[in-house]
C-alpha cells in the first residue's frame, strides 16, 4: 500500500481485533501487508484512547470561500443567470476583495449546486402576446381531455440534411489540431425540407414533404390533398377541429375563405405558443431521431422522416393529448410566458 494511502475500513477492525490477542503490531502490519507498522500503532492507540476505530477527520486547507461568501455567490448567480464563468470571477474579485481564479469560481459555483447548461430556445413574448395567451389558456380551461382528442393538429416543421461528424468536440492532443481527422467540416447552405403533418389522438395523419417556402396557394393544395383524407380517415365523420398556427399562409384570406365554404372548423390559436401544440414534441421526437441516424441525403433523409412518422404509436400520441390541460394550468401559473413542453 503506497505512502498515504487510505487504510480500507474493513482492515481496522482486523487490526483491533489482533491486537485484542496480544499480536505485536510488527507481525499485524506482516500479517495484514501493510507497508509500516506505524499504521498499526496510530489504529491502536486512536482505539485506546477513544475505543473507536473511525477515521478522524482531517483539518485540511481551508477554502478560501466560505459559507457566508458561497450564499453571495449563489445569489449573484441566479441573478444574472446569463453571466459567463469569466465575467463572475471579475464580479467576485471586486465583491470580496480576493484573488480568484476562474477554476476557482467554476468549483465555487459546483459547491453552490449550481452548473452551466445550455439554455432552452423559445419564443420571445411581449406584454400583449403573453396577456393574450394567458386569457385564451382560461378560456379553454374548462374543456375536457376528451373534448382536446377531437382536434386534429397540424404544424410544419424544417428538417436539415446532417453534414460532418456529430458534435463540436474531438479527442486529440495538442499537436493534433491541423490534423485532418480532427476537423469539424462545415457547408455554407445545408439541404434541406420543409414538412407539413397531422396527427391527433386517434393516429398520424399524412405527410407532405416539399423543398422551398410555402404560400397560400400551396397551402391550400396541402389541406386539399392530406388534410381532408387525414380528417376522414382518422375520425370517420365524427366531428373534429383543426388547429394550425397563425403562420401568414395560415391566416390570408383565401385561405380562411376556402375553410370557410369547407365548412370546417378551425381553433382559434394565439401567437407565438409552439410550447401548447402536442404536434410539436413528434417534431422534437423525429428530429433526435434524424440526429441519431444522421442521414447525408435529401432522399435518405425523406425516407427517414416518413419511417419514424409512422413508428409513433397510439399510447404517445394519447399521452401527449391529455396533456394539453396541464400544459394550460402551466400557462396560467407563468401569466402567459412560455412553458417547459
Amino acid at each position: 500500500m503506497g505512502r498515504g494511502s487510505p487504510i480500507p475500513p474493513m482492515l481496522r477492525p482486523k487490526i483491533v481485533k489482533q491486537y485484542q490477542k496480544g499480536v505485536s503490531q510488527r507481525k499485524i502490519a506482516k500479517s495484514l501487508k501493510l507497508s509500516s507498522s506505524s499504521t498499526v500503532h496510530n489504529i491502536t492507540r486512536r482505539f485506546r484512547e477513544t475505543e473507536t476505530i473511525s477515521v478522524r477527520k482531517g483539518q485540511g486547507r481551508k477554502t478560501i470561500l466560505d459559507a457566508c461568501a458561497l450564499r453571495a455567490l449563489r445569489q449573484h448567480c441566479l441573478t444574472y443567470r446569463n453571466a459567463t464563468v469569466m465575467e463572475i470571477t471579475t464580479w467576485a474579485q471586486e465583491y470580496f476583495q480576493k484573488t480568484l481564479s476562474v477554476n476557482t469560481i467554476h468549483r465555487a459555483i459546483r459547491r453552490c449546486r449550481l452548473k452551466l447548461y445550455r439554455s432552452k430556445k423559445k419564443p420571445y413574448l411581449n406584454m400583449i402576446q403573453k396577456r393574450r395567451c394567458f386569457l385564451w389558456a382560461k378560456a379553454h380551461l374548462k374543456w375536457t381531455v376528451a373534448k382536446w382528442k377531437t382536434v386534429l393538429w397540424s404544424d410544419e416543421s424544417k428538417f436539415e440534411v446532417l453534414f460532418g461528424k456529430l458534435g463540436r468536440h474531438v479527442i486529440r492532443t495538442k499537436e493534433d489540431k491541423d490534423n485532418p481527422s480532427c476537423y469539424q467540416h462545415t457547408v455554407q447552405k445545408l439541404a434541406s425540407l420543409m414538412v407539413w403533418g397531422c396527427m391527433s389522438a386517434c393516429g398520424m395523419g399524412s405527410l407532405h414533404i416539399w423543398k422551398g417556402t410555402i404560400n397560400a396557394e400551396r397551402y391550400i393544395q396541402v389541406l386539399e390533398q392530406r388534410m381532408l383524407p387525414s380528417r376522414r380517415r382518422l375520425f370517420q365523420g365524427r366531428p373534429c377541429i383543426l388547429q394550425h398556427d397563425n403562420a401568414r399562409p395560415h391566416t390570408a384570406s383565401i385561405t380562411t375563405s376556402w375553410l370557410r365554404r369547407r365548412r370546417i372548423r378551425v381553433l382559434k390559436w394565439p401567437a407565438c405558443s409552439p410550447d401548447l401544440s402536442p404536434i410539436e414534441n413528434i417534431w422534437c421526437i423525429i428530429k433526435r431521431k434524424m440526429r441519431q441516424r444522421r442521414p447525408n441525403t435529401v432522399e435518405k433523409l425523406e425516407a427517414c422522416i416518413r419511417q419514424e412518422w409512422d413508428n409513433i404509436t397510439i399510447p404517445k400520441l394519447e399521452q401527449l393529448a391529455s396533456s394539453v390541460p396541464r400544459r394550460l394550468q402551466t400557462v396560467i401559473k407563468r401569466r402567459g410566458d412560455a412553458t417547459q413542453w
